[in-house]
């Protein structure tokens, strides 16, 4: 069946419409070449078993017609968006209306055919298979481009099309909450309230009357009944955050209404249904086959039916400039030096995205309208555990002080792992695949099978 796939290209580029069309060729599989939105259209078929549709194109949208697909008869062809624009509104949004892969230009190719071989594959499991698309977008406050974040997005976008519960993990600091803020901004909910509760910080004998709420009279000043938060969150998302902290008590009555929707208040009789999704969040070990698990198993499982992980910055420091840009918005400095930026970089922040915030928020003030190395000392400088092994080499230019810094990162990874690049690839928080381009685009050796 594989033999005999068409995959139609929408791509506004000649060139690379046909450079895809040559590509496809080498799976046996047929093209279809479209230059728009219009003659997209008109091509689109049940025959079709893959897209391969650019976003800017110069009759429209692309995103506008993926979801056109999402909304009508065709809805089941696997659609793989290309772009050159990989901002993170756009990727969530992509992959919320049903978007089978998100690959960012430039791409290699083996990736790209790797894609497209799974989309026809799925095409031939299941063609009928329904997609429920929710109506309503918000904005995410998360910020990042790396391989790493793509992956967030592409999680973030899948959640939120369904409204079941969601586990966020992560060290302190890494964004737990605008993760979860973004799913329910990008959900059929957003327009319901998100209710957010720490946990950690409520004393443990009020954690269950703040939940469920309680009756009058349930407990010494209980003067009226209370509705707790799960009431409060209906219609929306209550995010529970340290979740790892729930005693094991709470965590059983969790358990129902994550089992049956139902709960009491405290002090009460009556049965009452939430309709609150529930996302929950812990920088603890919570997974069964972990040491010192907080969870228990069966909660764990009720709660991870969709886990994302959210990496820890020094996993992506590719996005640091981007992180530091964002954090001197509106700040009386305006520019950082390539000596403090390549400090900057080579930090490991063990307080995450919270702590590198903070530290520029704070040089801001120090260093004027240019933030340098002093400005740094005392923060990141004298605390730094792993001290750059080659500078940036002089560079105005973002990107290629981006580039220098991945390099580098590959190189010392490669390292640690002894030459296995699968070691290597996990350590960075990418794919083998993603590894392999890299290498491949500085020059770092030749991929070679494992």
């Amino acid at each position: 069946m594989s033999n005999a796939a068409t995959v139609l290209i929408v791509e506004d580029e000649a060139g690379l419409r046909d450079g895809l069309a040559s590509a496809v060729g080498t799976l046996g599989y047929q093209a279809r070449k479209a230059a728009g939105i219009a003659e997209a259209q008109r091509l689109t078929d049940d025959t079709l078993d893959c897209v391969l549709l650019d976003i800017r194109l110069k009759d429209g949208d692309g995103l506008d017609f993926l979801k056109s697909l999402r909304d009508g008869p065709h809805h089941d062809i696997p659609v793989i968006v290309v772009t050159a624009y990989g901002d993170s509104a756009r990727t969530i949004r992509a992959m919320r209306d049903g978007a089978f892969e998100y690959l960012t230009k430039p791409f290699q190719l083996p990736v790209l055919l790797d894609a497209v071989s799974r989309a026809v594959r799925q095409r031939a499991l299941a063609r009928t298979a329904p997609v429920l698309l929710p109506q309503t977008a918000g904005q995410s406050g998360l910020i990042g481009t790396s391989a790493p974040m793509l992956s967030i997005w592409k999680l973030i976008g899948r959640a939120a099309a369904t409204s079941a519960p969601v586990l966020v993990t992560g060290e302190t600091g890494v964004g737990k909450e605008l993760v979860a803020r973004a799913i329910h901004d990008y959900s059929v909910r957003a327009s319901g309230p998100f209710v957010a509760v720490n946990l950690a910080a409520l004393p443990p004998s009020l954690i269950e009357s703040e939940l469920f709420g309680h009756e009058r009279g349930a407990f010494t000043g209980a003067t009226a009944r209370r509705a707790g938060r799960f009431e409060g969150a209906a219609g929306g998302t209550l995010f529970l955050d340290e979740i790892g902290d729930l005693d094991t008590a709470l965590q059983t009555k969790l358990l129902r209404v994550l089992s049956d929707g139902t709960f009491e208040r405290v002090g009460g009789s009556e049965v009452l249904t939430t309709r609150a999704r529930i996302i929950a969040a812990t920088n603890k070990p919570v997974r069964p086959s972990e040491e010192r698990s907080t969870l228990r198993e069966d909660l764990y499982y009720r709660l991870a039916v969709i886990e994302v992980e959210v990496p820890p910055l020094r996993a992506r420091r590719s996005d640091i400039p981007l992180l530091v840009a964002h954090a001197l918005h509106g700040s009386p400095a305006r520019a950082v030096s390539e000596a403090a930026m390549d400090q900057l970089c080579a930090y490991d922040w063990p307080g995450n995205v919270r702590e590198l915030v903070h530290i520029i928020q704070r040089a801001a003030v120090l260093g004027g309208e240019v933030i340098d190395v002093a400005s740094l000392e005392g923060i990141a400088g004298a605390r730094n555990s792993r001290a750059p092994s080659t500078s940036f080499e002089s560079t105005s230019n973002l990107r290629d002080a981006v580039a220098q810094l991945e390099k580098r990162m590959i190189l010392e990874a490669l390292e640690r792992a002894k030459g296995n690049r699968s070691e290597a690839a996990r350590q960075l928080g990418i794919g083998r695949p993603q590894l392999y381009a890299k290498m491949e685009e500085y020059g770092i050796g030749r991929p070679e099978p494992e």
